[in-house]
């Protein structure tokens, strides 16, 4: 059971005593009152602080953050967050790197979860993790590896030195063991992602999974924007978790503003996000089925999408539901007419979703495909920290909207499924029942909306400080950290999406299944090139 904050001041005593007694005085702690807690500490104890935040509160590691704050005191900062599964809490270990000696020991042995984050801090900001079993490029394949965009001496709209030199793929040896090439270019309009198979037969042996081809430089383009000016920079990190995205960084900047959202916001919003689910649930059920070959199923699905996407648009204008959110509350209404036109076309897709579950969950032939195929086993999920359905298909019972709420989530009744077999058929009834839910969720919403207005003004926003944001999107948790800089304007943006998060659990779920499976397995988890390429 989640445990309620009741007193700030007495947990924030209470974790500076258990620091205290563990780190003595070497560790600086601050209390930030919307439930984050920042723990400094000096790098050389940087990894037992870790590990102790995530075993003694049982707190999984949600992102890292790196910083170029040379500027201000001539180091580079650290930030390692890790969120409560009991408590409505996020605890930030951080640590200063010198300019001088850009190194710092890897969590990534004592903490897997970390090892995607510390390559990228690697080539992004040129800041070493001194002992990661892994420390390869991850983004940058085909650029100079002396040249590190984040750093703030490297101006916006530099082209960037390359080199021809890609880097190799693992090299399986044993009888009979031979490569699938597939991609990075892909028939269709996917984005490119490069997946290389070592095979026996039929059988894959190992994945491994070269993406990040695409980078935009997103985080680079915030700099120095406005709060303002960012928001339609953030809708297009990725397309259909637009309005998620959106929401994220409008809560870190209400938050680091210190400002209330009026509570009819609170409603649209959770309305919106709601929506958003349904329209990608409804076609990851259709793609699940396109990679069995399940014409009927993939034909239902698409068409139950593209409703929701109709409807999409009535509402907002356009079908990705962006220009709805703006820092500080929403900017459109939801009139009478649209909510009717909401409640309609939520009961004509109920009626045929839940003649399209029947269908799915009975079809003999459907099901021998998906059930204990693409097993990832719980405590691989857990060790990864794999987010949304295909975490809870693992055993996890993370969602955000229960364990940390926001919007008007604590104002509404649901249930957050969760399977324990780990397979596609456990991806795919997550799906199904969170549909369910969320026809649920939007009903609640709209009995209760209140009237009121739609947004507030911003406060004044302290520079060098800094905010997390965080959703429940389709694919899971997205988490948008933001520090301030001088003038109201944004000084570091980090977007951490839950494809970034899950992408290395689709590698540690394939291999032992046939290369046939590959398709429905990818789609079980259903993740995006294009919030990696930031």
């Amino acid at each position: 059971m989640r445990e309620v904050i009741n007193s700030l001041e007495l947990y924030r005593n209470k974790l500076l005593t258990l620091y205290r007694n563990k780190f003595g005085e070497q560790i600086d702690f601050e209390f930030l009152m919307d439930n984050q807690i920042i723990v400094t500490v000096p790098k050389e104890l940087l990894v037992s602080a870790c590990l102790y935040t995530q075993q003694t509160l049982k707190a999984p590691l949600v992102d890292m953050i790196g910083t170029d704050e040379r500027e201000i005191d001539e180091c580079y900062g650290l930030y390692y967050v890790f969120a409560s599964n009991d408590l409505d809490l996020f605890i930030t270990i951080s640590t200063r790197v010198e300019r001088d000696n850009p190194a710092f020991p890897s969590v990534t042995p004592a903490i897997h979860a970390a090892h995607w984050y510390e390559r990228e801090v690697k080539d992004m900001l040129g800041v070493h993790p001194i002992g990661h079993p892994d420390p390869k490029r991850l983004v940058r394949h085909f650029w100079s590896k002396e040249v590190h965009p984040l750093r703030k001496d490297i101006p916006k709209g530099m082209k960037l030195p390359r080199t021809d030199k890609e880097l190799p793929f693992k090299q399986v040896k044993g009888e009979g063991i031979f490569q699938v090439p597939v991609g990075p270019i892909h028939a269709g309009i996917i984005e490119p992602g490069h997946f290389r198979f070592s095979v026996q037969g039929e059988y894959i042996i190992n994945l491994e999974a070269k993406l990040f081809y695409t980078h935009r430089g997103i985080e680079k383009l915030a700099e120095e924007m406005n709060f303002h000016q960012a928001l339609p920079l953030v809708e297009r990190i990725c397309g259909v978790c637009s309005f998620s995205h959106s929401t994220s960084y409008c809560q870190a900047v209400e938050k680091l503003a210190g400002t209330e959202i009026p509570d009819r916001a609170r409603y649209i919003r959770t309305i919106i996000l709601e929506l958003e689910r349904l329209y990608n649930h409804l076609g990851d059920v259709g793609n699940i089925c396109a990679g069995t070959g399940f014409t009927f199923g993939i034909s239902q699905g698409s068409r139950l999408k593209e409703t929701m996407m109709q409807l999409n648009e009535r509402i907002a204008g356009n079908r990705y539901l962006r220009g709805i959110n703006v820092p500080g509350g929403v900017q459109l209404d939801l009139d009478n007419e649209i909510s009717m036109q909401i409640r309609e076309t939520l009961t004509a897709v109920a009626g045929d979703f839940r003649e399209l579950k029947e269908i799915l969950v009975n079809n003999d032939s459907f099901n021998e495909r998906l059930i204990g195929t693409g097993v990832l086993p719980p405590e691989i999920a857990l060790k990864m920290n794999v987010v949304g359905p295909g975490g809870r298909a693992s055993g996890s019972r993370r969602d955000v909207r229960k364990n940390h709420p926001y919007a008007a989530y604590s104002n509404t009744e649901f249930q957050v499924p969760s399977y324990t077999a780990g397979d596609v058929k456990s991806r795919l009834l997550v799906r199904i029942d969170e549909i369910e839910e969320s026809f649920g969720i939007i009903s609640q919403a709209l009995a209760a909306i209140p009237g009121g207005k739609l947004n507030s003004a911003l406060g004044p926003i302290k520079p060098q400080s800094y905010a997390l944001g965080y959703t429940e999107s389709p694919r899971g948790e997205n988490i948008h950290w933001v520090m301030a800089g001088q003038g109201n304007t944004i000084f570091r943006y980090r977007v951490r999406s839950a494809s970034y998060t899950n992408w290395p659990a689709v590698q540690a779920a394939v291999p032992g299944n046939m290369v046939p499976d590959f398709p429905f397995i990818n789609k079980s988890f259903e993740l995006f090139y294009s919030c990696l390429g930031r």
